[in-house]
């Protein structure tokens, strides 16, 4: 009898994850836009972010770590830690604090990205946070490794973010949709959110990124 139920009991299992595998069949694969496509949908040059930085962010940007602890407390930043929206990388050149207004449209992005895809039947997925609030101190040592870093960069006003378009963390099961397919969704989320005025985004072809800054 026990033999019985528990074949019953496999059965149901096996059942069931088919079921989700038709639920969630992988669409026909998104062709990924050429390079050139995404630069000129997402476009905003560095003055815009500055501008933008500069009127929503922290009032100078800071030293070093133990700077920016202190202006987490001032300034009532907001810790970004990895949820159910979003995943956030290991930091190495950045510290983990957005503003309000930046931590809340990081949380909107990734509710937007899961509730896209979940309307076209694709697996379930979070997106990546690569880089948030940088100090000098980090700029600097960043510049050592890339040249293409600002010494203006607007991460120092914890406004802005990186998402990464090349990886995305599976949820629950670990079954992977191809990239091309996930940064086309994550595009149309974004491109979303930069019309309705909430933000600036800038395609980064190099670091692999969108680079992204609140608007007020």
């Amino acid at each position: 009898m026990i033999k019985i139920c528990l074949l019953a009991a496999v059965l149901c299992m096996v059942s069931y994850c088919g079921f989700l595998v038709r639920s969630y069949a992988h669409p026909s694969r998104s062709l990924e836009q050429p390079h050139r496509y995404y630069d000129a949908r997402f476009n905003d040059m560095q003055n815009r972010h500055v501008k933008a930085a500069m009127e929503c962010g922290i009032p100078q940007p800071v030293k070093d770590r133990e700077e920016a602890e202190a202006m987490r407390r001032k300034y009532m930043l907001v810790e970004i830690r990895t949820c159910r929206r979003y995943k956030v990388a290991k930091l190495t050149h950045s510290v983990p604090y957005l503003t309000k207004d930046a931590a809340r449209l990081l949380k909107d992005i990734g509710r937007n990205f899961q509730d896209s895809l979940s309307s076209k039947n694709i697996l379930p997925h979070k997106i990546i946070v690569t880089s948030v609030l940088r100090t000098d101190e980090d700029v600097k040592k960043l510049g050592k490794h890339n040249i293409n870093a600002s010494s203006n960069s607007v991460h120092r006003y914890a406004t802005t973010f990186d998402i990464s378009y090349k990886s995305f963390e599976p949820v629950g099961m670990k079954w992977k949709t191809d990239s091309g397919t996930l940064k086309n969704v994550l595009a149309e989320v974004l491109q979303d959110l930069r019309q309705d005025g909430r933000c600036y985004v800038r395609y980064e072809k190099n670091q692999a990124c969108f680079h992204i800054t609140v608007r007020r």
